[in-house]
């Protein structure tokens, strides 16, 4: 598969079976997420992989809405970035998420990242919740968690065809 035929068959996936992702598949996500690029070379992101049925549950209700499909997730990975090493913490986060989406995509499993940056639960920011479940200290911020696991409700690809060359705009 070509880079982009990964990108046009990523698609956010809500709904997983009960088949456990293996811990190559795992390990090959993860290195993923430690080649994605970073301001100045700084890496201020560390991965938290959350197994715990428990704990994966708590995650699904870190903010109002759309963080449920946690809970039937093999796994997720909570993207957390220090902020005394670099201030583009969200950017670096974000590409991390991104490069992970990518590699579970590559393997044929399930992903969808569940943003928690600027978003709250019941007025309290979700940062702060998912902060609280997993023990986080506070000079790291929580761009978001990637929800993994083998599907059969993978949505169609894109197609080339589904691009809207409308929002490329040139200079000249």
């Amino acid at each position: 598969m070509t880079l982009i035929d990964t990108m046009l068959k990523r698609r956010s996936t809500r709904k997983f079976s009960d088949d456990k992702i293996t811990k190559d598949e795992l390990d090959i996500i993860l290195q993923a997420a430690l080649l994605a690029p970073t301001s100045m070379n700084r890496k201020p992101c560390n991965f938290m992989v959350v197994e715990r049925r428990e704990t994966l549950d708590e995650l699904s209700k870190c903010k109002d809405h759309g963080a449920e499909l946690i809970a039937g997730a093999d796994k997720a990975i909570v993207v957390i970035a220090d902020t005394m090493i670099a201030d583009t913490w969200c950017e670096d986060s974000s590409i991390a998420l991104t490069y992970m989406h990518l590699m579970a995509t590559e393997l044929g499993l399930g992903s969808c990242w569940v943003q928690v940056h600027l978003r709250k639960k019941d007025g309290v920011w979700a940062e702060e919740v998912v902060r609280e479940i997993l023990k986080i200290d506070s000079h790291y911020r929580i761009a978001g968690i990637l929800a993994l696991g083998h599907s059969n409700d993978i949505p169609e690809p894109h197609t080339l065809e589904d691009i809207d060359k409308n929002k490329i705009h040139f200079l000249v």
